[in-house]
């Protein structure tokens, strides 16, 4: 292979922060949302609400793709997409999917393994309202995960979906909405010296309580 490179030397030392079991919440959304804050109050990241959601496809493949968390509540983390979408057929052939948040200015991960469902439609909505119009109208104009012949072709599309809604409110289209990931498993990752880092893994349990395990690293 020409231009080869080996990334064997490449090496980091862990060790910003530690996470024990006598300082962790017992519902692991709560501890969540406390890591989600120090991140993006700790600065030096753009979008920590950037996350990679793992789906089965349609082919038998996993394949992989960063969205963008909008909501998280004490049932799971929510996120906005075209349901036409190869996610969303995907979703809605095998609705177990795979969340993980990578944060590398606190060395820290969190892997959320869970089963997918669509929001209430009020909660769609409500969403789609918020958003700047020129996203609205991607919305409507992208076939996403299609074919298109070309970003001239794709232009156009948002052209005549301006024009269409010019001096409108654009509404939400019935293809695109919100999933909410409700979560069986999280894993909490913190990085640590010589590679002996924290891994705190919280279950679900059939009464609904969280049963806390560590792992090795």
């Amino acid at each position: 292979m020409k231009n080869e490179k080996d990334l064997s030397d490449y090496r980091k030392v862990y060790e910003k922060s530690e996470l024990l079991e006598n300082s962790i919440s017992e519902n692991p959304l709560q501890l969540f949302q406390t890591w989600f804050y120090e991140v993006e109050n700790s600065g030096g990241l753009d979008e920590a609400n950037a996350m990679t959601v793992t789906t089965i496809g349609l082919d038998g493949y996993p394949k992989n793709r960063v969205v963008l968390l909008k909501k998280f509540t004490e049932e799971g983390i929510i996120f906005y997409t075209n349901y036409e979408s190869e996610k969303g057929k995907a979703i809605a052939a095998n609705p177990h999917v795979c969340a993980s948040f990578f944060w590398p200015n606190m060395e820290r991960q969190v892997i959320i393994k869970g089963k997918a469902e669509k929001v209430p439609e009020n909660l769609s909505d409500g969403y789609f309202e918020s958003r700047p119009r020129g996203s609205q109208l991607g919305a409507i104009a992208s076939q996403q995960s299609k074919v298109v012949d070309s970003r001239e072709v794709l232009e156009q599309k948002l052209k005549d979906v301006e024009e269409k809604y010019k001096n409108k409110e654009v509404p939400r289209p019935d293809f695109w909405g919100g999933y909410i990931i409700k979560p069986v498993s999280i894993e909490f990752w913190q990085g640590r010296p010589n590679r002996l880092h924290d891994r705190i893994l919280y279950t679900l349990q059939k009464d609904y309580n969280w049963n806390i395990t560590r792992l090795n690293p």
